[in-house]
């Protein structure tokens, strides 16, 4: 049975929407306060990175724990429980006396923003292409803002953008309390567990590909325009995730009209003819803003795509391949550059747009039939 989108409403899209909106601008943080620590704590260049990365290990654990949670209890008290942790470990990340309690609460709002990504992120996938995309979007619109909130207010004192954070994520509450949070549907139907665990292993490898992308074309783009010689590299790099930001919202809005699997093959087809182009020296500055668009809608669609061929409780453990892959391509990006130079960078990225498509359609092969049947999302 193919189940109808849920009508986008405040009910459905007011906390997770303002929650997400916290997480963007708290994530994105960590980077431009690096000097702010280091006068703080008077810890080294070598060292201060180990608060962003300590954040990331929060935010890889608690996935898992939060598919097994919401198993036992409700959407509702997992979404409370982690915005009531994020408010306190962002304050604590501020007003820390010392630098390994800072490390330490940082790790506590991984572990929050890992849990309220993935009960977020399950009840809208179940929503539909249009409610997904619309919170990540709004994500994305709070990352671009995040630099200029911590180069605003860290002047004034290092803990102002914590403050800042707790205090969105207070409004989150309000607006869970207000709107309250959606419940996820119970399933109607269990496929076979060998039919679940085939497509399981789909997702879990693509989601690897395409987090492999968005963090590559990210993290690299930078380093691969100066290397070409090529000026204005941090605005290229702003672009692409500008166009990222764009991609979600023009997701959000028609993204209902196709259905999901083929919606994902289309935009990892256009992200890899933009690495494919991004060989040219000449074309490559364009081609970043192009590879945003299309990555944009990827992974909310794809997580709707999951929600209607798995058990929607097992979406929340599908983001732990994302860490996976934003850990080990980063790293083998950086091992191809340094062998062969930036050309490196888009050749990686191609082959990893190739292996995308390709598991786009084995899964759209092998998925005739609906391992799952989730009933019709609350109103």
């Amino acid at each position: 049975m193919t189940v109808a989108p849920a009508p986008l409403s405040l009910r459905l899209l007011g906390a997770g929407g303002a929650a997400f909106f916290a997480l963007g601008v708290l994530q994105p943080m960590y980077g431009p306060l690096f000097p702010f620590f280091q006068q703080q704590f008077g810890v080294s260049t070598a060292s201060v990175g180990v608060i962003a990365s300590a954040h990331f290990v929060g935010s890889a654990i608690s996935p898992p724990l939060a598919g097994v949670i919401l198993t036992r209890i409700s959407t509702r008290r997992v979404v409370v429980a982690c915005l009531l942790l994020l408010a306190v470990a962002a304050l604590l990340v501020g007003f820390a006396p010392s630098w390994p309690l800072a490390v330490g609460a940082a790790v506590v709002g991984g572990v929050a923003q890992g849990g309220l990504s993935s009960a977020v992120n399950a009840y809208l996938a179940a929503a539909g292409t249009r409610a997904i995309n619309f919170a990540n979007a709004l994500f994305g619109l709070a990352s671009m803002l995040s630099p200029l909130v911590a180069a605003w207010l860290a002047p004034q004192g290092l803990m102002w953008p914590f403050v800042v954070v707790a205090g969105l994520a207070t409004v989150s509450l309000l607006a869970a309390r207000i709107w309250g949070v959606p419940a996820m549907p119970r399933p109607e139907a269990q496929a076979p567990m060998h039919r679940v665990g085939r497509s399981m292993t789909l997702f879990v490898v693509m989601l690897i590909c395409y987090v492999g992308l968005e963090v590559g074309f990210g993290a690299w783009g930078g380093k691969h325009m100066t290397g070409i010689g090529v000026g204005q590299a941090a605005l290229i790099v702003s672009l692409y995730w500008g166009g990222f930001t764009l991609g979600r919202a023009l997701a959000s809005a028609f993204g209902a009209r196709f259905q999901p699997g083929p919606l994902v093959l289309g935009c990892a087809a256009l992200a890899t003819v933009a690495a494919v182009l991004g060989t040219v020296p000449a074309l490559a500055p364009y081609t970043y803003p192009l590879a945003g668009l299309a990555l944009g809608p990827v992974f909310g669609t794809a997580m709707v795509w999951a929600a209607q061929v798995l058990p929607v409780r097992f979406v929340p453990f599908l983001l732990v391949s994302g860490s996976v892959g934003g850990i080990l391509v980063p790293w083998g990006i950086g091992l191809g550059f340094a062998r062969s130079g930036p050309v490196a960078v888009p050749v990686i990225l191609t082959g990893l747009g190739i292996a995308l498509c390709v598991l786009v359609l084995v899964t759209l092969r092998v998925r005739r039939v609906r391992v799952g049947t989730d009933a019709r999302f609350p109103a």
